[in-house]
């Protein structure tokens, strides 16, 4: 049996097909770990979301577009420029594909391996990020999840804290798991800069660089930050090479650390975006 992670995949179904097809994937045998962002901007969201939700051994979980789509569709949020969602919403099983959605979790655990979207919080040992990751879960499976994708966006707040309010506590969480990218270094919250690591304003730092975070004790697969692309180092893979915007999917076997890439058939989306 073999472990493979993917990154974001966006909707680029042909380059996801193709890293799948090189890779020799057994269902039966084998294991897909589909790091978020299935969807949006890329041009067939709608493919990938069929393909994932229906092959056996594909798991996934959640990224920022994925919940852009939830919320979308719960009439909670507007299209955003490049967005390519609508033939998601429009789809005879959009009801059953996005409570699929729903039902899928921030984080996996396999033991050695911890994958996310975008990253763990500088403050959480693995228990409190799991417990941290099942609140939100729990809150978009349940009858009310439209009540809580209501509260969910929002740059505050920045810091994890004992006393927080539930609707706090998980946006902070969500935040986290699908948006992060740099901190503070006392490792607050920094949403607003996504470019490259290198260009960085002074005082924040890759949420993994922070020397006191507390989880050290799993290696983390990720995907999310395309300007930041391909890094293997010991406790983080970080898989997003940026294949909607004409770079190309990657895929890693988390067993051997072989790569597998497609190169992006077209550059889907300007990087002027």
């Amino acid at each position: 049996m073999s472990r493979y992670a993917i990154g974001d995949i966006q909707g680029c179904f042909v380059e996801l097909m193709s890293v799948v097809e090189s890779m020799a994937f057994s269902p039966q045998s084998d294991q897909i770990f589909l790091v978020g962002d299935l969807v949006n901007r890329g041009p067939s969201s709608l493919a990938t979301l069929r393909w994932a939700s229906q092959t056996e051994g594909v798991s996934i979980v959640l990224g920022n577009h994925d919940l852009h789509l939830l919320a979308m569709f719960a009439g909670l949020a507007q299209p955003k420029p490049g967005d390519t969602l609508q033939e998601v919403i429009d789809a005879p099983d959009a009801e059953h594909l996005l409570f699929w959605l729903r039902q899928q979790p921030l984080l996996i655990d396999l033991g050695d391996v911890l994958l996310v979207h975008a990253g763990v919080s500088p403050s959480w040992p693995l228990e409190t990020a799991k417990l941290a990751a099942q609140e939100v879960e729990m809150a978009l499976r349940g009858d009310q999840w439209k009540d809580f994708i209501a509260v969910m966006y929002g740059n505050q707040p920045v810091e994890w804290t004992s006393d927080m309010k539930a609707f706090d506590r998980m946006r902070y969480s969500v935040n986290c798991f699908t948006r992060m990218r740099f901190v503070t270094t006392d490792g607050a919250l920094q949403l607003k800069y996504k470019g490259e690591r290198e260009q960085a304003p002074a005082g924040i730092k890759p949420w993994f660089e922070l020397a006191n975070r507390l989880l050290l004790n799993r290696r983390v697969v990720c995907g999310h930050w395309s300007a930041l692309g391909l890094m293997l180092k010991d406790d983080v893979w970080a898989l997003d090479t940026g294949c909607v915007w004409g770079g190309a999917l990657t895929a890693v076997c988390l067993d051997s650390g072989k790569l597998y890439q497609a190169a992006a058939r077209f550059e889907y989306q300007a990087l002027s975006d």
